[in-house]
């Protein structure tokens, strides 16, 4: 019997909204689209938000913040760009509400004198600023970042995945030069490549996009994507390097060193509350989320079993101290973060609270435990052994000396655990397309895992690119992106029988 109504092998779709539900992680909003991002759900954002930002700003970057709102005609001013997102605009047209037979409506005579758009992304507004900003080369290279919101309006939306409202960080920068925009957007990529893999412990393979998948507007876009346990791909982080493409349109340019004027060369990339799916979906199990204790808001849980008894103050007091003395411990490389759930509840029902939401090491002291100097423990990411759950128990001082590595060491373990499901299921062997058509285009067998294709690519464009993008979308696939990791000889394209350059990814994706 698991803590959840509903396995991963039964239906992972309603597996994956039963965890976001019962680990108490977020719920929908009456907003069409939009989620409520309750405390274990923002707590892990926030977590993510701190070591994110304290990456991005010890890299030499610092934090402003944009308008929420975009006049439209700084979007036309990029007809790419604008092409990729108008059928996700949301748009504010009028300033002010009034009572039309007897019925709140938008009143005909506030109609603004241009509509507004409700952030998509920033490029356009940030790209405004820049035109001021910069004057010359001194000024360069400048480097933002922003923590905001942004809204797209989504047709099928899931938590975390893909909402209409959604949190982010954006990063904005420009460049003397291409060469020094890309060591930028090589920053970047670089920079979620190892903050997914070191602190969410998930592995994830780094790359550039297809030209058909770039980011509207951008030259060249990369990307992180990391495996998910039914094995479709997710995007987990993105990096373009823009060129000079938003600079024209907007006029970012700069004196340079002989005086002439020079446009800009801009970069932007960005991560999100998308991170969340990805944790809960590399991570979880049937018993809940298992959540990165380098992530985790609470890391180690301490329930006493309270009885409503007098002895109860004594057990109270000996998990207080034990928290305290845990608390003063140091993981990761910051302080432990150790808490005491005494809420009046039963204490299984706490205990299965804190497993459904992933709490790395939970643990259950009664007035045995206290007396005897005791302490009996769970490590989430190895709850069970059989059907039964696995407890430890140790004494205090064992405990308390061994904390801080039970923790590092789940870590590692959780990371090799996903590492090894990536590696084994990225299947090399097709040759022909015919190959990949016969084994993604037959239906799902009961528990069969399908995972990624890693295949040779001659890298056609234009037409010849969206023919092949035709023939994957009938099989649901998608080129995710080339490995920055290649061989050095390749053999033959499947999809045209030409010399392939290169090697890519194909998968189903969310």
């Amino acid at each position: 019997m698991h803590a959840l109504r509903v396995t991963r092998a039964q239906d992972f779709p309603e597996w994956y909204q039963t965890v976001v539900r019962d680990a108490d992680l977020a719920e929908l909003s009456p907003t069409r689209g939009s989620m409520i991002i309750k405390p274990w759900g923002m707590g892990l954002w926030e977590r993510i938000q701190g070591e994110l930002d304290r990456r991005i700003k010890d890299a030499g970057h610092d934090n402003y913040y944009f308008p929420l709102l975009i006049p439209l005609s700084f979007f036309a001013k990029e007809a790419e760009h604008v092409d990729g997102f108008a059928k996700e605009m949301a748009v504010v047209t009028h300033h002010r509400l009034k009572q039309i037979d007897g019925v709140l409506k938008p009143d005909p005579g506030a109609e603004l004198t241009e509509p507004l758009i409700i952030r998509p992304t920033s490029e356009t507004i940030i790209g405004d600023a820049f035109s001021r900003w910069v004057k010359s080369y001194r000024d360069l290279p400048l480097k933002l970042n922003q923590w905001a919101n942004v809204m797209r309006w989504e047709m099928r939306t899931r938590m975390f995945l893909r909402t209409a409202e959604f949190l982010w960080q954006e990063g904005h920068t420009v460049h003397v030069d291409e060469a020094d925009a890309m060591v930028e957007t090589m920053w970047a990529l670089e920079l979620y490549r190892s903050f997914s893999e070191d602190y969410l412990a998930m592995p994830v393979i780094h790359g550039e996009k297809p030209e058909n998948e770039r980011f509207p507007g951008a030259v060249r876009t990369y990307s992180i994507e990391a495996m998910m346990q039914d094995g479709k791909a997710l995007q987990a982080g993105t990096s373009h390097y823009l060129g000079t493409h938003f600079a024209e349109a907007q006029n970012i340019r700069y004196q340079d060193k002989e005086g002439g004027q020079t446009l800009a060369h801009t970069t932007s990339w960005g991560m999100s509350t998308r991170m969340i799916g990805g944790v809960i979906m590399t991570h979880g199990d049937d018993d809940g989320l298992r959540t990165p204790p380098a992530a985790a808001p609470r890391q180690i849980v301490i329930v006493p079993m309270l009885r409503g008894k007098p002895e109860d103050s004594e057990l109270k007091e000996y998990c207080a101290s034990l928290v305290a003395e845990l608390n003063k411990l140091s993981a990761f490389g910051w302080p432990v973060r150790a808490y005491v759930d005494i809420k009046d509840a039963k204490p299984a029902d706490k205990r299965w609270d804190w497993v459904r939401r992933g709490a790395p090491l939970i643990c259950e002291i009664g007035p045995r435990d206290a007396a005897n100097g005791q302490v009996t423990f769970i490590k989430r990411n190895a709850l069970r052994q059989g059907d039964k759950i696995k407890s430890h128990s140790v004494s205090r001082v064992d405990f308390v000396a061994q904390a801080a590595k039970l923790l590092e060491e789940t870590q590692a373990e959780l990371y090799a655990e996903a590492k090894a499901r990536m590696d084994n299921n990225i299947r090399a062997d097709f040759k022909t397309f015919a190959d990949l058509e016969a084994y993604y285009g037959t239906e799902d067998k009961e528990g069969e895992f399908k995972g990624w294709a890693r295949v040779h690519w001659a890298r056609p464009t234009g037409d010849a690119l969206e023919k092949v993008g035709e023939r994957l979308k009938a099989l649901k696939l998608t080129i995710r992106n080339a490995p920055a990791s290649q061989p050095s000889s390749f053999g033959t394209c499947m999809f045209s029988g030409e010399q392939a350059v290169e090697e890519i990814l194909i998968a189903r994706a969310y």
